[in-house]
């Protein structure tokens, strides 16, 4: 397959105080979130000065992209906040772009992890019209080798910050975001869950470690709908009862050090470990890491090649915002039987 571009969409997060509530609004938008919810989530942005790290990671790694797909045009565009993914769209379709690879700073399947993204992608083009470019996003990548080695080598350098005493006796725990389980089963048995058990055994066997835990974070929803558990909150406090003496935090489930990390980890987590008298390391996530674009730029050569079959566990191409073709997206769109 022929391209032109490579457009890196992600989620987007606000660069300034003045943004942050209609930041959260555009995110929660259509949910039901009562305003001292978002209040809340507000302080822990204005704790950064309204700041989210996220698009200036992302931007570093559109620099990176550039640097390993020398030949294709790197456009950069958010689904919640500028640069707003269908501008984008416009500035391509305006460039003569006429068909697209699309990376996502998501591994996972799933509604927020894949088919939102899908979304992004047929409303941008549907912004445009009959111009816009074909776009194509590329399979998901949460067993990819590049992802399995920049977590492993990041939960290493992580020990390593450990005093000598803690460093073999830490626990290790992995941690994603937590959804409903009532989202988890809409795509086939536990597709989200079971990608982040599969990433993890791969990630912990490449750092060394036979024993591990693997925990949830960032829940949102009301305490009446089931959501995927333990918290890592709960899991800490047992692991204190328990006596373990130090953990390592591996955010598995984030490419980027978002306010969900540097808050929730940083801030919430690190503290809990502290009264607790508990060591605490966490592993980095892969941000700009320049072998995240050369994993892209593999996905990129695939997709150039023909592509590779759907596995077991992820899904293969989608065009144009439609379903990637999988039994997972297919399944996950089909008319309710009647």
């Amino acid at each position: 397959m022929e391209l032109d571009a490579v457009l890196l969409l992600s989620f987007g997060g606000p660069e300034g105080p003045e943004q942050v509530r209609p930041f959260l609004e555009n995110v929660t938008r259509g949910r039901g979130i009562p305003p001292e919810r978002l209040d809340a989530v507000a302080e822990h942005y204005l704790h950064f000065g309204g700041v989210s790290p996220i698009n200036a990671i992302n931007r570093a790694l559109a620099q990176q992209l550039r640097a390993e797909l020398p030949d294709l045009p790197v456009y950069f565009g958010n689904r919640n906040w500028e640069p707003y993914v269908e501008d984008v769209v416009v500035q391509m379709a305006a460039d003569g772009i006429r068909r697209a690879a699309v990376f996502p700073t998501s591994a996972w399947g799933g509604y927020s992890g894949c088919d939102q993204y899908s979304q992004d992608i047929a409303r941008a083009r549907r912004t445009v019209g009959d111009r816009a470019p074909e776009l194509v996003k590329l399979r998901q990548y949460f067993d990819h080798p590049l992802f399995v080695e920049m977590f492993a080598e990041a939960i290493a350098t992580a020990a390593d910050t450990l005093a000598p005493g803690l460093r073999d006796e830490a626990r290790l725990v992995f941690t994603a975001h937590s959804i409903p389980v009532a989202a988890d089963e809409r795509y086939g048995p536990r597709l989200y869950s079971r990608q982040v058990a599969a990433a993890t055994a791969l990630v912990a066997a490449a750092a060394g470690y036979a024993d591990y835990d693997q925990v949830w974070q960032s829940r949102s929803g009301p305490p009446q709908v089931p959501w995927l558990q333990p918290d890592i909150e709960a899991h800490l406090s047992v692991l204190a009862d328990s006596g373990t003496p130090a953990v390592i935090v591996c955010p598995i489930g984030f490419l980027s050090d978002n306010i969900e990390v540097i808050w929730d980890l940083d801030s919430e987590v690190r503290d809990q470990a502290q009264a607790a008298g508990i060591g605490y390391a966490r592993a980095s996530t892969p941000n700009a890491d320049r072998r995240l674009a050369r994993l892209a730029r593999g996905l990129i050569d695939e997709l150039r090649d023909g592509g590779v079959p759907t596995r077991d566990l992820g899904c293969g191409f989608g065009v144009n915002g439609a379903p990637c073709g999988s039994s997972h997206c297919v399944a996950a769109v089909a008319p309710p039987s009647r």
